[in-house]
Order: C-alpha cells, then structure tokens, then sequence
C-alpha cells in the first residue's frame, strides 16, 4: 500500500514566496511602460508572444495596417524613440518597439511608423536610417520574403551604386548605413511579432 506523505510544513510560505513573485513580475512590467496610453500597454502585452508569423500575402495589395514588432536575427527589437532615433532594445516590453505597418502600395512597399513616437522610419541617399514626423517617399520599403522565414526591409528610394540598402541591426543593437547592408546579412532579417489580438481577428 503506498503512504501518504504529508505536506511540508511550510507550504504557507512557499505560496506565499510565488505571489510576491508574480507580483514582482508584474509590477516590472508596469514600470517600463510606465509613460504608455492605455490603448499602447494593451498593445504591448498583445505583442508578447515571440513566434513566426503565418505568411499571409494577401495584405499586400490591401493598404492594410497591422500593429507588430519587428524582432531581428541579431536578437533585438526595433525601436523609433520620441526623438526620431531607431535603435534596438531587447526589452519586449519596451513602448518605442510596438510599430504600425502599413502598406502604402502594391508589391510590397511599407511605410513603418512608431506607435508611441509616431515617428516613420525613413533612410536617406546615404543610407542613414532617421525618424520623420511627415512621411515621404524616403519612408517607403519594400518588404522581401527571405527563404529561411525572416523577413528584409529595403529602401524604395534610396540605392548605393544601384543596390539595394536594408533596414539593419549590428550585434549591439545599433542601426547600419544602409550602404554597408545585404541581404544576406543576418542584420537585415526581421521577424514581424503578430499581436495575438490580431491573431483572434484573423488579420
């Protein structure tokens, strides 16, 4: 007959250890998006779920908008700061990565914009990435479906010597010059973070 152990003693204290956990972690949370609306903090905790994307290319032709993070293969998430900066934070839960795509025509072509900052994302002729407050045509890239499932932003506008400049993130976060990108770069490879509410409405 097998016997029953009895609970140890002190299982009031282990629960009680694992609530302060939990709130600890919560409140971590509270003070990084501390400075967010409502409307960005529900963004953000429905950004958190760290998964490729299911490829859909019908949006492409819809001049839909889609809220996402764009999580690089260097591990960091893009962030475009109330100043214009673009830089990366591997904190997911960091306002500045929650970014709106929209697509502005067919084939492709992107403009992508800070949610919180509401700053675009633009590269010059030179390659220098940059917020704009009012979009343009420097605010345009063309979104690659790369074969090993990331995605690449490249410049609809700008081109050094005819090729092709990408939106990229070097090992410590930093943005690239566009003139120092390829595709084949593992800094220019993006997953887009599907928010999971737009993953229940399907879009």
């Amino acid at each position: 007959m097998p016997r029953w152990m009895p609970l140890p003693c002190n299982l009031p204290n282990l629960l009680s250890g694992l609530y302060l956990h939990i709130i600890f972690l919560l409140g971590s949370v509270c003070v990084a998006c501390s400075d967010c609306t409502p409307e960005q903090l529900a963004a953000i905790m429905n950004c958190s779920k760290h998964e490729r994307h299911a490829r859909n290319y019908d949006y492409m032709e819809g001049g839909d908008v889609r809220i996402r993070q764009l999580f690089s293969r260097t591990q960091w998430f893009l962030t475009v700061d109330d100043y214009g900066n673009i830089n990366g934070t591997q904190d997911p839960t960091n306002c500045y990565s929650i970014l709106e795509v929209r697509t502005v025509s067919e084939g492709g072509v992107l403009a992508i914009k800070g949610v919180k900052s509401q700053y675009y994302i633009s590269m010059n002729r030179t390659g220098l990435l940059q917020g704009k407050k009012i979009y343009n045509e420097n605010c345009n890239f063309k979104e690659i479906f790369l074969e090993n499932y990331f995605n690449a932003y490249s410049s609809v506008k700008s081109s050094r010597d005819g090729k092709e400049m990408f939106i990229a993130l070097s090992q410590k976060g930093r943005p690239l010059r566009g003139k120092k990108t390829r595709r084949e770069h593992v800094a220019s490879h993006f997953i887009p973070m599907k928010c999971r509410e737009e993953e229940r409405t399907g879009v």
